[in-house]
């Protein structure tokens, strides 16, 4: 008897693809030494790089780092699911009373039968580009969440870097907050996304990657232009006490390069909900630190067909375990004996 089933992937690309030279603001691709100095020797040198050569072994630890990166993700949720004390346990899993009420009644009213997107505009803020905003917390649970961040945060525990662009932050799943997030996303989010981002998986959000982002004086300060490895991304306001910061869109990844951005500055609790292939950054904040909760969410069904990080169809590599890689899916035949 077969059962067909599916797991979890990466794309390949993962190990070789949009690998971020910080120093020179460049994301590059490594599969061999010959192949990055021919590539990239022009334009590293363009921007002060006097000798590319040199480059090659923190791009390669980059690599490592990936190869081992779910094996050691799992290492250390272990190790905080066994040896970190949170300051706050009750906000590891979600209530509506963390919730503005403003929120709840947008994804109420989104959840109506034959709701339109245009229906639920008068409950949200619209910018250009099918850019939302929206408030999604309490200004109690965030001032809690920025609480147990900075008690994880002093902790001599080993912590996981979000991504290569953000050097501090953490990794909610590590953490313990994924049930938190799930829920979240599949209760709260899905409905508004069903009705926004119908072209881009909103009704299909199978997956997601969260994290918290940190802006402070001697570690990031801004965030360079770029695009997300997600359909569609929620970016939150955690804290307001800093000073600058401003995010900026441009267009999507697929259209014409624009001089023109669209600017905007984060309020305490609120959401900022976009699709992921919009370019956008980050100013730098002159003082203070900043708090922001990423959630990419992903949908297998758009990503299966086009990797958004290669743009070719994925070249797929199962995970391990319960491990959601970066949201595509794999189908496979369960072999079952029938008793």
């Amino acid at each position: 008897m077969f059962n067909v089933a599916s797991r979890f992937c990466v794309c390949r690309c993962f190990f070789t693809h949009n690998i971020f030279l910080r120093e020179y603001n460049l994301h590059v691709k490594y599969i061999s030494k010959t192949q990055f100095l021919t590539d990239y020797s022009e334009v590293l040198t363009s921007r002060g790089c006097s000798k590319p050569e040199e480059l090659i072994p923190q791009v390669e630890a980059e690599v490592k780092r990936r190869h081992n990166l779910e094996q050691e993700t799992l290492e250390r949720c272990a190790m905080v699911a066994r040896e970190y004390q949170p300051l706050h346990p009750h906000i590891y899993t979600l209530q509506p009373s963390f919730l503005d009420k403003r929120f709840l009644e947008l994804v109420k009213v989104a959840g109506e039968a034959d709701q339109t997107a245009e229906g639920i505009m008068g409950y949200m803020q619209s910018h250009r580009e099918r850019i939302y905003s929206f408030p999604v917390f309490t200004s109690e649970f965030c001032r809690t969440l920025v609480e147990e961040l900075a008690n994880y945060e002093q902790s001599p525990l080993p912590k996981g870097r979000p991504n290569t662009m953000n050097q501090y932050g953490i990794k909610l799943d590590e953490l313990g907050f994924d049930d938190f997030v799930t829920c979240l996303r599949t209760e709260y989010l899905q409905p508004l996304a069903r009705l926004l981002y119908p072209d881009w998986g909103g009704g299909q959000l199978n997956s997601h990657k969260a994290f918290i982002v940190t802006y402070r004086e001697g570690g990031d300060v801004d965030l360079s232009y770029h695009y997300d490895n997600a359909e569609i991304t929620l970016n939150v306001a955690l804290n307001d006490d800093y000073f600058d910061g401003e995010l900026y869109f441009g267009p999507m990844r697929q259209e014409e390069p624009s001089s023109q951005r669209l600017g905007y500055s984060h309020q305490l609790g609120y959401g900022l909900l976009h699709r992921g292939q919009q370019l956008h950054g980050a100013l730098p904040i002159s003082e203070g630190i900043r708090y922001n909760l990423i959630i990419w969410m992903r949908s297998s069904a758009v990503r299966n067909a086009l990797c958004p990080m290669c743009n070719e169809v994925p070249t797929l590599e199962p995970v391990r375990g319960t491990g959601k890689g970066d949201g595509f899916t794999m189908t496979f035949a369960d072999v079952c004996t029938a008793l």
